[in-house]
Formats: structure tokens, C-alpha cells, sequence
């Protein structure tokens, strides 16, 4: 069994090691090097797992080391780790806006890098996780990555670096686009009568029968709105309603504009690399 070491132990390793161990995965065979105490003991009382505090001793013993730290601090924990990966482990980074060629500036030319974007209903099992790989990492080691991001929800392989934006604009920030799309149902449901709970409970429960619908039918999102939008009905006049409003466009903006801004953000971190 493949020994894993999350270097940082925040919200999203925390939720990663979890879905790892609800599906098999060994306790016995993860550590994370975190410096907070309150984290290292809510992590080993929660998951029965190891923790430490020092990033080069339990970077030296892993198979794959999966990079949990904020961007912003990246480049130095990744060049402070260079000199442990003589034995050629698999590393992951989870940090939005940081390309590969960039780790690979901090971690050496020759490491096997995969980033990934998972997004943050990783917490409750049901995440989607974008994944790309530079040349160095093997079969076996993408396989394992797969597994390990497929404990938390979905996970897929794009076929190169840039798709990585795409990713985020699509899936990374894509939470946020149904919460606020929830938070204007709940407010307009108050507006029209309805108490605050009940505004809310049936905004969150019609979301989730969608998605639900959405994922398990087999049917398409189009063809699902086709099946509930009767000729004439209250149905088609919202969704008329949202056309003329311009919806369709204004989600291609903003979606636009979260790619343009992981593009930067790539920008930035590539050239504060050299």
C-alpha cells in the first residue's frame, strides 16, 4: 500500500483524508505535516492518522505527497521540500493558479506533478475534481491519484495545462454560482409570501432534486427542462422571462471572468518563478 503525506492539514486535506478513509484507504498509510497543534489532534482523534510537523522528514518516506498549502506560501514549502524527493514520489498540488511549470521550478525539473482542482463540496463526499499531469507521472501513480480524488465525488483527467482554468471557471467557482443562485430564490420566496424556512427549505430541496435528476436519470439538462416547461405555463414564463434578461450571457461573463482570472493568477505565479 502506497504511503500518502498531505503537507498542510486545512479544510480541503481534512475532507480529502476523510473520503479517502470512508473508502478503504488505510489510515495507517497517511500522515499530514501540519504546524497548528489543534489541527494535528483534530486530524489524528478524527481519522486515526499520524501527523508531524516536519515537512522534510515525512516528505522522504511518502509514495505520493499531496501539496494542501495556500498559494501564497507554495513556493516556499515546495523549495524547501526539493531536497527530500531524491526517491522520486508522485506530488499533487491542490493550489488554484499555480502551472506546473512553476512547481516544477520549486520541486525540480524532473518531479512527477499532477495538479488538481477540487471544489469545495469535496466536504460532504460530492466534489468534482479537474486533473492534469506533466509527462513525469506514471501509470500507477495517475491511477492512484485518481482513486484518491474519486473518494471525494468525481474526478477527471483534461487534456492539458490550460483546461485547468476551464476547470475552475466551470467546477472550482461553480458552488458559488448555485449558492447565490439559492440565496435569490430563498429572498424572492420571502418576497412573495413565504415564511424564511420554508423559502429556504425549498430553495436548498428543489436544488438538490435537480441535481439529482440531472445525474441519475440518464436524461439530459435540456431535455429535463423540455419535460417540466409545459406550453403556456408558469414554468415557461420564468424561463422566457430569463432569456429575455439576458441570463444565458451574463453566466458566460461571469464565467468568463473567472477564467480570465485563473489565467492571471497563472501568469503571476509563473513569473514570480523565475
Amino acid at each position: 500500500m502506497s504511503s500518502i503525506v498531505f503537507i498542510g492539514g486545512g479544510n480541503m486535506a481534512s475532507c480529502i483524508i476523510g473520503g479517502m478513509i470512508a473508502n478503504g484507504f488505510d489510515a495507517d498509510n497517511i500522515m499530514v505535516s501540519e504546524p497548528g497543534a489543534e489541527s494535528r489532534k483534530r486530524l489524528e482523534d478524527s481519522y486515526g492518522i499520524k501527523t508531524t510537523t516536519d515537512n522534510k522528514a515525512a516528505a522522504k518516506q511518502a509514495d505520493l505527497i499531496v501539496l494542501a498549502v495556500k498559494p501564497q506560501i507554495m513556493s516556499g514549502v515546495a523549495a524547501d521540500l526539493a531536497q527530500s524527493l531524491d526517491h522520486r514520489p508522485a506530488l499533487v498540488s491542490i493550489a488554484a493558479g499555480i502551472p506546473l511549470k512553476a512547481l516544477e521550478n520549486w520541486l525540480g525539473s524532473t518531479s512527477a506533478i499532477i495538479r488538481a482542482m477540487p471544489n469545495t463540496p469535496a466536504m460532504v463526499l460530492s466534489g468534482a475534481t479537474g486533473l492534469f499531469a506533466n509527462a513525469q507521472v506514471g501509470t500507477e501513480q495517475k491511477t492512484l491519484v485518481e482513486k484518491i480524488f474519486a473518494a471525494i465525488g468525481y474526478a477527471c483527467w483534461v487534456e492539458n495545462e490550460a483546461q485547468i482554468d476551464a476547470v475552475i471557471a466551470v467546477s472550482g467557482s461553480g458552488p458559488a454560482y448555485f449558492f447565490r443562485i439559492m440565496e435569490i430564490m430563498q429572498q424572492v420566496g420571502q418576497e412573495l409570501g413565504l415564511p424564511q424556512q420554508v423559502a429556504q427549505d425549498l430553495s436548498l430541496k428543489t436544488a438538490l432534486g435537480a441535481a439529482r435528476m440531472a445525474t441519475e436519470s440518464g436524461i439530459s439538462p435540456t431535455q429535463l427542462r423540455e419535460q417540466v416547461t409545459s406550453p403556456g405555463g408558469t414554468t415557461q414564463a420564468a424561463l422566457q422571462t430569463f432569456e429575455e434578461q439576458g441570463l444565458e450571457e451574463i453566466f458566460r461573463k461571469a464565467m468568463n471572468s473567472a477564467l480570465t482570472k485563473a489565467e492571471v493568477m497563472s501568469t503571476d505565479f509563473g513569473s514570480a518563478s523565475k
